[in-house]
């Protein structure tokens, strides 16, 4: 027989892989939740008699909301712990979903989505600055890689709730679906979840000392105040925060209408656009976040510019395609999709790593509030509802067309950030990671 200290032990989970599996459930149920919308814009449409301006316009006072509010979260939760603001944040967009049964006008649509945005900007960028005070800065790109993975499966579950079962059930259905599992995934966040020491795993200068409590590492509001000026002199910061706003233009843009387009321009039915999109989105998300996370994670090994390169790539590559599914045959509006979309998710992991790594532990909340803002602001708050404008004065292949010059700046945006990118100090924060755990 074994003795008792050669039997196998039973797995567990560290705290620092519970948290992250409960904030990618969580990250997973917000994406369904944005995405329903998209898969179903015709049915709404058929009832509420709304043009296509007033549908993007949903989504603009979604992100409005969200950009407003997400500053302001940013800046509590360098203060106080972020844990409770996380569970606010999913229960009050869960709730939010489930009262979608009260709406049956297009004002009280438009109020419901405003709600969403709320609790959205309370979970969703904080759920990164958690993960970094687990993980040393050369593996934020691999881990983020994975918490980003529910962005594309949420995403293809969204469209393919919205467009199957509002199909079979209307429109209010999917809502109804997918609003109650959120609040149950907070509860479990609430009782289980952890709380990191901030900037545990952050590289620090030889005589400083890790904080032995998460209340000795609270900067005071003077400090934060001064590092939030020092933010817009932060040039590593500053180009990755507006390369991913003029790519999230894009990316909202284009996320909000493809269903749409597909239906229209097309030639498909509701149905089988969101089951299009959603395939897509899946396979593509998950294929290219992976394939885009291990590439930056071996070409950091050599060059600590790669997650600023591999951004700028993946948005050059997607050009070309982007021009061919606007403008090419309709019978490759499909393949021009497929191969667009995989290219745009390459960049979801380390591009948020570089700018989570490009600011330090203090203040990190805060700066991922303002990237927010930013991206929000200059992205897709109002890029579905510009497209919605142009495609009522011409046609949507024109409206979508336009996504293709904020790619353009994207890639300047990306590729002159490669020059600032921050050195990593792999050793000294794998120290600081491993002294953490014990």
């Amino acid at each position: 027989m074994l003795s008792t200290a050669d039997q196998p032990r039973p797995f567990r989970l560290s705290p620092a892989q519970g948290t992250l599996l409960l904030l990618i459930a969580l990250n997973l149920l917000n994406y369904i939740d944005r995405y329903i919308l998209p898969g179903e814009v015709s049915l709404i449409q058929h009832e509420f008699h709304s043009t296509d301006q007033q549908m993007g316009a949903l989504t603009t006072a979604l992100f409005f909301v969200y950009m407003l509010v997400a500053p302001l979260t940013g800046w509590l939760a360098d203060i106080f712990p972020r844990k409770p603001l996380i569970v606010f944040g999913a229960v009050c967009w869960s709730l939010a979903t489930l009262a979608t049964v009260w709406v049956h006008n297009y004002q009280t649509l438009y109020i419901r989505h405003a709600l969403v945005g709320v609790g959205e900007a309370t979970f969703a960028f904080l759920a990164p600055t958690v993960l970094a005070d687990f993980y040393p800065a050369r593996e934020r790109n691999r881990i983020l890689s994975i918490f980003y993975l529910a962005i594309p499966v949420g995403a293809a579950l969204g469209y393919l709730a919205g467009g199957q079962i509002g199909s079979h059930w209307g429109w209010r259905a999917p809502f109804l679906v997918c609003g109650a599992p959120g609040i149950l995934v907070a509860a479990l966040y609430g009782l289980w979840g952890r709380e990191p020491v901030r900037g545990a795993c952050d590289p620090v200068p030889a005589p400083a000392k890790r904080p032995a409590s998460l209340n000795q590492y609270r900067p005071s509001s003077h400090h934060l105040l001064f590092h939030f000026f020092h933010l817009f002199t932060n040039p590593a910061y500053l180009t990755a925060t507006l390369g991913l706003a003029t790519l999230t233009f894009a990316m909202g843009g284009i996320s909000a209408w493809v269903p749409t387009f597909l239906s229209r321009v097309g030639g498909l039915s509701v149905g089988d656009a969101s089951w299009a999109v959603s395939v897509i989105t899946v396979v593509d998300g998950i294929g290219g976040t992976l394939v885009g996370g291990w590439i930056a994670q071996r070409w950091l090994r050599t060059n600590h510019r790669a997650l600023y390169l591999l951004s700028f790539w993946s948005v050059a590559f997607t050009l070309p395609c982007g021009i061919l599914l606007f403008f090419g045959p309709h019978a490759w509006a499909v393949p021009s999709l497929f191969v667009a979309e995989f290219f745009l998710f390459l960049n979801t992991g380390p591009l948020n790593a570089a700018i989570v790594n490009s600011v330090t532990a203090p203040v990190r909340a805060t700066a991922i509030g303002l990237n927010l803002f930013f991206i929000h602001f200059f992205g897709d708050t109002f890029s579905p509802q510009i497209i919605g404008a142009i495609s009522d004065r011409s046609n949507l292949s024109i409206g979508l067309g336009a996504t293709l010059i904020t790619l353009v700046f994207s890639c300047i945006l990306l590729r002159t950030g490669a020059r600032f990118a921050p050195a990593l100090d792999n050793a000294v924060a794998a120290s600081i990671h491993q002294g953490s755990h014990r």
